[in-house]
């Protein structure tokens, strides 16, 4: 891969989206340029209602932008594709199956063509491994904890071997030590698959210890991207070691700043 491509991996170009309701158009976004460099861990954040899930459903080629264009390794995205995996907030597992069924129908449904049966559950088991459930393949949902069933729909995702990893929240709706948990094992598992990754979150501090690049968007209607940062630390990484860094804690500060001073919600009396 050239040296342009690999830090062009992804392309938002003058992107805008505006949703029709029964209240006339709603602008959500409006001229979004990015890119994103392959290998890159890149966090979406700002406010309720700032288009950050909207931007993501675009990148996945879930929804199609009124104005722009958004290219992956060059291709201009116009749908999903294996290439581009989601992981929501909520699983999204197929509670009568399973965890080891809900892995293997993603990995057939890429693979199934080309790979026989063998091929398809060691592929399967490898990425449960990855997540270290290998242990629950034989469970349900309904059996496991919710900071497993999310390490499921992570593996789930892993298993396609996309090239990009999107992530709407994965670990919005999980108490503070399971979520510190996945955070951490999330670090080892990009480390070790390279993947590039865009991920919305409302936490300042998951945004700053996961990613290399912050994107905060401004307030909608009509958001955009109000400022980027770059975060300089080194990997690995650990939350114990950076609690006390100060890049860490300047990189913390800057969103925060960016947050709630310069888009601080105006409150409007009634």
């Amino acid at each position: 891969m050239n040296d342009a491509l690999h830090h062009k991996f992804i392309q938002v170009q003058g992107v805008a989206q505006t949703f029709h309701t029964a209240k006339g158009p709603f602008p959500a976004l409006r001229g979004i340029d990015l890119c994103i460099a392959k290998g890159e861990f890149v966090a979406l954040i700002g406010h309720s209602g700032c288009g950050k899930s909207t931007l993501l459903n675009l990148i996945a080629g879930l929804t199609t932008p009124t104005e722009g264009a958004l290219l992956c390794a060059n291709k201009e995205i116009k749908g999903p594709g294996p290439e581009r995996a989601m992981v929501f907030q909520n699983h999204s597992l197929l509670p009568w199956l399973t965890c080891f069924d809900n892995v293997h129908l993603a990995v057939e449904r890429v693979f199934g063509a080309h790979e026989n049966k063998a091929q398809l559950r060691a592929r399967t088991g490898a990425a449960l491994a990855l997540v270290g459930l290998a242990h629950a393949a034989h469970k349900r949902p309904g059996e496991i904890s919710g900071g497993m069933k999310q390490r499921v729909g992570i593996a789930r995702a892993l298993s396609m071997e996309p090239q990009v990893l999107l992530m709407d929240e994965p670990f919005g709706a999980l108490d503070a030590l399971t979520r510190a948990k996945l955070q951490d094992e999330l670090l080892d598992i990009v480390a070790r698959t390279h993947s590039t990754v865009v991920m919305v979150t409302h936490d300042v501090d998951e945004a700053v210890l996961l990613s290399d690049k912050v994107v905060m968007l401004t307030n909608g209607p009509a958001a955009t991207i109000g400022e980027v940062l770059n975060v300089p630390l080194p990997r690995p990484r650990s939350r114990v070691a950076l609690a006390e860094d100060p890049h860490y804690q300047h990189c913390r500060k800057a969103v925060l700043d960016f947050l709630y001073t310069r888009q601080a919600h105006v409150e409007h009396a009634a």
